[in-house]
């Protein structure tokens, strides 16, 4: 099962499409908010892909949620921008959303900084940002794979 994360793409609508336009074969895409015209650009664009989005700090009058959670492969995956759990300083307020909704991955933006850790058996990923990248590395997305073998994270320049 193949899933493609991506966030803050700021309006940058040509690096949302080129992350779908390379991913053919994920079975869904998760944006992380702070471009939400850009995601229901991409969305519509592709009916026949399965896209799950929440807000960001930066989408005004929005009716997207500011988290999501779903169940996968046994694994349950939670999801946000993360602005409101203070991830510019740690994943410290995350972890303990994780602990509550009892989450195996979870996944925030915001910070437009590449970061994948796993604490205590919790997977936490930031793909870093689709169109303004603060961490030198360039503007990226990432890929979770599912397997009957468990989980597998990489982050992938664009």
């Amino acid at each position: 099962m193949k899933i493609v994360v991506f966030s803050d793409t700021h309006g940058l609508t040509s690096s949302a499409e080129k992350i779908v336009d390379s991913n053919t074969d994920a079975d869904l895409f998760i944006f992380l908010g702070d471009g939400e015209n850009d995601y229901n650009y991409v969305s519509r664009k592709n009916p026949q892909k399965n896209f799950l989005a929440v807000s960001g700090n930066c989408d005004y009058s929005t009716s997207l949620p500011e988290v999501g959670e779903f169940f996968l492969k046994g694994k349950k995956i939670v999801y946000t921008h993360g602005h409101r759990y203070n991830v510019r300083s740690s994943v410290d307020v995350l972890y303990y959303l994780a602990k509550e909704r009892e989450a195996d991955i979870v996944l925030f933006g915001h910070t437009h900084q590449r970061f994948y850790s796993v604490i205590d058996g919790i997977h936490f990923l930031n793909p870093g940002s689709a169109a303004l990248p603060r961490d030198g590395a360039g503007k990226s997305y990432a890929v979770i794979d599912l397997t009957d073998k468990g989980v597998d994270i990489r982050h992938f320049n664009l």
